[in-house]
């Protein structure tokens, strides 16, 4: 019968000359937690109260990386910033500046948010080329060690009047593999890697080491710019797995970072399971793979109007295709998105000078919904633009979300195995819906029409 049902759907749908696609959504087959994808990196540079827009969409992890702007805005994150005079004592309290990171982070967390902290130093860009202040290798990688230990202390011991906050991830640098990150070679940043990883996991064996941010795999699929590459990414990544594991060099890496930019959803989860497979097949299937910075950008494509398109629907139907494609596969263990910081372009969340919130904002906070509810289930949807998760909660509370990331409308009808017999709420994420709208209530055995470019949220259950 639901296949006659379907069957009907198409039929109509053809008519009017909308594509009909068929979702499957299995509550009784749990794949286990819903992932932690919602991540971002940065904020606004708030110093009081909390991210209340992060509180709304439960933002679960906030990386500190290219923090405050140009140079981590003076004072900010980076260990310069922290800790302005090498070749002071380590050791003393006086010796570091945490007075305005202390007080942004604070806002952080009280939304909820667990910081992922960055050890190193904000990009330089094209402005190194005038002058390049703090992408060197540091000039003794001991000490600098002994930094870094100190500032994990001050926000997870208490030291120098610090924190004793939630901050299981500690990250070693960001992009070495490119220019604009690291003047020096390959060999030098290994051997920061592990003389800093090994010092800080003995320090902290609780708490999760790891690096190093990587430029991703672009390779896989096309030429890489020299301009943005320190030689082949592959050859960064494949080099670094090989000396983590020899035993001479062996040395921690609780999770392996990794960074992708392009307006391809399934070029996102290709290179997501590339990174997976290969660390399993490297023995190191207990390191975490985090994608930490990603969004919708392709320059070739749009030009400088990426940057309008990834704050509207073109971006919220891309991230959320993510968000399905990711949480389908769970190739990664967690995700942030780049970048929540209102003055940055790459930011999609919120418009500046405003802050208002944007689409895109919206698509995390739904994507909230089902993380909310902890437990994801089986989903099958047909790909090519059309995608969907799911998951489910105590009390009968159950969520859906589906996607339309094709250029044109599309005919979708789910179908559900174990939920209860009763109606859904919808609420619906489209150009002419930029802020959800609830749509009244959806019922099995019936389609849903999804526009180009949008979003609809199904929900059973308590209320959001």
């Amino acid at each position: 019968m639901k296949n006659h049902k379907f069957l009907a759907v198409c039929m109509v749908a053809l008519a009017l000359g909308v594509p009909a696609e068929e979702v499957r959504v299995d509550f009784t087959r749990e794949t286990g937690v819903v992932l932690p994808l919602h991540g971002v990196n940065n904020a606004p540079m708030d110093l009081w109260g909390k991210q209340r827009a992060f509180e709304e969409a439960g933002i679960p992890f906030c990386r500190t990386h290219d923090t405050a702007g140009y140079y981590g805005g003076a004072h900010y994150i980076d260990i310069p910033n922290v800790f302005p005079n090498f070749d002071a004592d380590e050791t003393r309290e006086e010796s570091y500046d945490f007075a305005l990171t202390d007080a942004w982070l604070s806002t952080v967390v009280n939304a909820g948010t667990e910081p992922f902290y960055r050890l190193g130093v904000t990009i330089e860009g094209g402005r190194r080329e005038i002058k390049a202040y703090h992408i060197f290798p540091p000039k003794d990688y001991a000490k600098w060690s002994r930094i870094c230990e100190h500032v994990i202390r001050h926000y997870t011991e208490g030291w120098a009047n610090g924190k004793k906050w939630k901050m299981r991830y500690w990250e070693i640098w960001n992009e070495p593999d490119n220019p604009d990150m690291w003047q020096g070679t390959m060999e030098q940043f290994f051997e920061l890697y592990r003389v800093a990883s090994t010092h800080l996991k003995t320090c902290f064996p609780h708490l999760r080491i790891g690096g190093y941010a990587s430029c991703g795999f672009n390779e896989l699929d096309e030429p890489i710019n020299p301009l943005y590459a320190n030689g082949s990414y592959l050859t960064w990544f494949k080099s670094f797995i090989d000396y983590v594991n020899a035993p001479g060099t062996k040395c921690p890496l609780d999770f392996f970072s990794w960074h992708i930019y392009t307006d391809d959803p399934e070029r996102v989860a290709k290179y997501a399971r590339y990174c997976r497979e290969y660390l399993d097949s490297h023995g190191l299937g207990a390191t975490e793979a985090i994608l930490n910075e990603w969004n919708f950008i392709n320059h070739k494509k749009y030009g400088d109007e990426e940057f309008e398109l990834l704050k509207e629907m073109p971006g919220a139907a891309f991230v959320s295709s993510v968000f399905c494609l990711l949480q389908r596969d769970r190739a990664v263990d967690s995700a942030m998105y780049y970048d929540a910081l209102p003055t940055r372009r790459y930011c999609g969340l919120f418009y500046f000078p405003s802050q208002k919130t944007t689409p895109c904002y919206e698509a995390f906070r739904m994507y909230n919904a089902l993380y909310r509810l902890d437990t994801a289930v089986q989903v099958d949807f047909p790909g090519t633009g059309v995608y969907a998760c799911a998951a489910k909660g105590k009390g009968g509370r159950a969520a859906v979300l589906l996607v339309n990331n094709r250029p044109q409308s599309v005919s979708i009808t789910p179908v559900f195995a174990g939920a209860a017999d009763a109606p859904w709420r919808v609420t619906r994420l489209d150009s002419i819906h930029p802020k959800t709208a609830s749509g009244g209530s959806w019922g099995p055995g019936t389609s849903l029409e999804l526009p180009s470019l949008s979003l609809v949220l199904l929900e059973q259950g308590a209320g959001r």
